[in-house]
């Protein structure tokens, strides 16, 4: 395998990837998208053998969510480097004769996707005639979570959530609910985190050790990020992460998703940490 020459900025980063994202998928093993950025980071550093343990990881994760077609594409990547590996043979011995009803499983994801795009394609022709009640912001799905779980009440919901104007441009950051939340004494950031973490089944990411790429960020439109406190804040491969203090905000997925070509993976990370690092970024 042919290892690209890294400066020693970019081994840093890497390292420092590596090691904040293995914190991670010890505590969220099934987390795929943390283990796809680890193995990345593997393979740029030319550690083979961790790109290897990293793909049955993968590969592993997936057999666990029910995914068989894509644990048996992961055990193949393995076996184009390592024909040879027992274990990888062994695994899809094991899962060969359950793969045949994965196929139909694959079209929802399809027909979601195609109704991702058009809603994408919306967005660019149309982006500031939605109408409030047609915005997903993750408002409903917060409401659930928060006040029919029984975490705070209907009023104090209400007093804390922010409703959104897209005809006027934000200035400045919009702070997350989560956070307004936490200011007024009913339930602290710490909480949120790993409640929506949980719900949400999205990795919780410490943004304030990760050093993030500010250029990155500024390739974004400032309006979007303030409005929605969605931060990115690195990339990997072909694909950029986002921080988010409300990871059910379909309204940002769909508005960061038309300005980039590339694949969004999603973190939940503290709400003062997003606000920080935006205002830096567009100042």
């Amino acid at each position: 395998m042919a290892i690209t020459t890294l400066n020693p900025g970019e081994e840093a980063q890497l390292s420092q990837t590596i090691e904040m994202f293995e914190v991670i998928v010890q505590s969220q093993p099934s987390d795929t998208q943390s283990l796809e950025i680890l193995k990345e980071a593997y393979s740029k550093l030319g550690r083979e053998e961790d790109v290897v343990n990293t793909s049955k990881r993968i590969a592993q994760a997936y057999l666990q969510q029910g995914q068989l077609s894509s644990a048996i594409l992961e055990y193949e990547t393995v076996l184009q480097r390592r024909p040879d590996d027992r274990d990888v043979r062994v695994a899809l011995k094991e899962i060969e004769r359950k793969a045949s009803g994965s196929v139909a499983q694959s079209a929802p994801d399809a027909v979601a996707m195609a109704s991702v795009s058009s809603d994408t394609a919306m967005l660019r022709r149309k982006p500031r005639m939605l109408a409030v009640e047609e915005v997903d912001d993750g408002r409903k799905t917060l409401y659930k979570i928060f006040v029919e779980g029984k975490v705070i009440n209907a009023g104090d919901f209400d007093l804390c959530w922010h409703e959104t104007d897209l005809s006027v441009p934000p200035t400045n950051v919009i702070e997350p609910f989560i956070q307004t939340l936490h200011e007024k004494g009913f339930y602290t950031v710490e909480k949120s985190l790993r409640l929506l973490s949980d719900k949400a089944r999205v990795a919780h990411l410490p943004l304030d050790r990760y050093d993030m790429d500010m250029d990155l960020a500024r390739g974004f439109p400032a309006e979007v990020c303030r409005r929605w406190c969605v931060l990115p804040f690195d990339r990997m491969s072909k694909a950029i992460l986002i921080a988010t203090a409300n990871p059910f905000n379909q309204q940002a997925a769909k508005e960061l998703a038309a300005a980039t070509t590339q694949r969004l993976l999603w973190y939940v990370c503290a709400p003062n940490d997003i606000i920080h690092n935006l205002r830096k970024a567009f100042r």
